[in-house]
């Protein structure tokens, strides 16, 4: 079994805040044995994997971390593109397709802050977007060298060095006023209960977006872990 049965199944009982003791005899084993399945230590059958499905109300490809969404669904142009790192120009499917998931996922961003009823956090997590796709837009007008730099008053010298020293403050006043920390005269998060997710709360209260986030979410970490996993060669290193 791979190890996001082990980290899933852990995640939807204290979602819903039932013990191990209770979920094991609902499920009819051992309280060792469902601890041996959510360490990852034993691998589940077949007819358990169905079982604790149901027992979930979740699909089985979802337990298994072939969708991001409890459901099984998946949010698809036909299917969900396939990049196979092969350096092809992604089609315009693709691009569509991670577009939409950026946008809603935003939104969603902006959806939770406003719940959470904090002008500092909205603010600032507005700031950190909008200089983080700032930095971005730079980085591809300055690749050709005809682009004429009057368009920006701050000099490319110091633009990108600037926009991260903000990014990094607004980084640490959106920490703080989500952790109910008031810096200076900005105010903070005063109920966190209202920033409080789960799986069903982010497919009740955000049915439009929340899809993508889950997507956003699994590709962004697929990505981490083949880096981690798979690092590229260095090319300063020694043959």
């Amino acid at each position: 079994m791979n190890s996001d049965f082990s980290r899933i199944i852990t995640l939807q009982r204290k979602e819903r805040k039932i013990s191990q003791k209770q979920a094991a005899a609902d499920l009819g084993i051992s309280q060792a044995l469902l601890s041996h399945y959510e360490k990852g230590i034993r691998e589940c059958g077949l007819g358990f994997l169905v079982k604790i499905a149901d027992y979930y109300n979740v699909s089985c490809d979802y337990l298994l971390g072939r969708t991001p969404e409890p459901e099984g669904k998946t949010i698809t142009i036909d299917d969900i593109p396939d990049d196979d790192g092969n350096n092809v120009m992604p089609s315009p499917e693709v691009i569509t397709f991670n577009r939409r998931i950026i946008n809603n996922s935003i939104s969603l961003l902006f959806s939770l802050a406003q719940k959470a009823n904090s002008i500092t956090l909205i603010k600032e997590v507005s700031s950190y977007l909008m200089l983080s796709v700032y930095k971005l837009f730079r980085i591809v007008y300055n690749a050709n060298p005809k682009n004429d730099q009057k368009l920006f008053k701050i000099p490319k010298v110091i633009a990108n060095d600037s926009a991260n020293a903000i990014i990094s403050i607004n980084e640490a006043d959106i920490k703080a006023a989500s952790s109910g920390i008031p810096i200076g005269e900005h105010d903070c998060v005063t109920d966190t209960e209202t920033l409080y997710v789960t799986t069903a709360t982010l497919s009740k209260d955000y049915s439009e977006y929340s899809a993508s986030l889950l997507n956003l979410i699994k590709i962004s970490e697929d990505s981490i872990s083949k880096m981690r996993n798979d690092p590229e060669p260095d090319a300063s290193a020694p043959k």
